[in-house]
């Protein structure tokens, strides 16, 4: 561990990337663990844009508490520590496949949602928009959001199975990725592309990779570290760094 305090205290540009496990801290079950979504129900149908075009109901009702209910779940130590890092100067932001924006809660500035973020929604309609909040309520009350302009059916700006990453997101990640020193690899699997590939970025640009992660990945044989335990880990990162 004295290593990683080590590379932290002598990085000049951090970069953090992130995955479900930093927010199963929180409480949220991820998609592939042993609580997760797909234990439950099919999560390919549940975030496939041609099913969600046929029947929003799926996603409503089998997506609700990942997309929704994580409103209910505070940061966890990783989210509030990479938020006083970069406070501090010492992170120059976050890069998240995650959907359920508490790093923003957190308190982080620079955060690149390369899966995009149900902050904001759109009718596919009329491109009417609307809020968190007001989707939240109407899916708490078990509707389907609608639009109040045109009636269409209103959808999260989340990438789903079948569309392209946000506008400028990957190329953002890529530019962040390709300035660092170090970045950490934070609860990711590492294998949703073209997400996973980014790590691959610093290691070219000659950059040091760190990855904590419960459980392999396919890019450990590239990191300088490697740690199982996030929580231990951030521990340590706040009493020292």
């Amino acid at each position: 561990m004295r290593a990683l305090i080590d590379l932290l205290r002598e990085s000049r540009h951090t970069v953090v990337f992130t995955g479900a496990g930093v927010s199963t801290l929180s409480g949220i079950p991820d998609f592939r663990g042993e609580q997760g979504i797909y234990r439950r129900v099919d999560g390919d149908l549940v975030f496939d844009l041609g099913v969600f075009l046929r029947d929003p109901g799926i996603f409503y009702t089998h997506g609700r508490d990942l997309v929704y209910g994580a409103a209910d779940h505070a940061p966890s130590i990783v989210h509030t520590e990479c938020a006083r890092l970069e406070a501090a100067g010492k992170v120059a932001g976050v890069i998240t496949q995650n959907i359920d924006m508490l790093h923003q809660r957190a308190g982080s500035r620079t955060v690149v949602e390369l899966h995009g973020s149900p902050a904001r929604h759109s009718c596919l309609g009329c491109d009417r928009r609307y809020d968190f909040a007001w989707a939240r309520e109407r899916v708490a009350r078990g509707e389907i959001p609608r639009c109040a302009g045109c009636g269409g059916v209103v959808k999260p700006d989340i990438t789903f199975f079948g569309e392209l990453l946000p506008d400028g997101a990957l190329e953002r990640a890529g530019d962040l990725a390709a300035a660092a020193d170090l970045l950490l690899v934070l609860g990711s699997s590492l294998v949703v592309q073209p997400a996973a590939s980014i790590p691959l970025i610093t290691c070219r640009c000659g950059g040091r990779l760190v990855i904590v992660n419960h459980g392999a990945t396919p890019l450990d044989r590239y990191a300088d570290l490697r740690y199982d335990d996030l929580a231990s880990v951030f521990a340590r990162v706040a009493a020292e760094v």
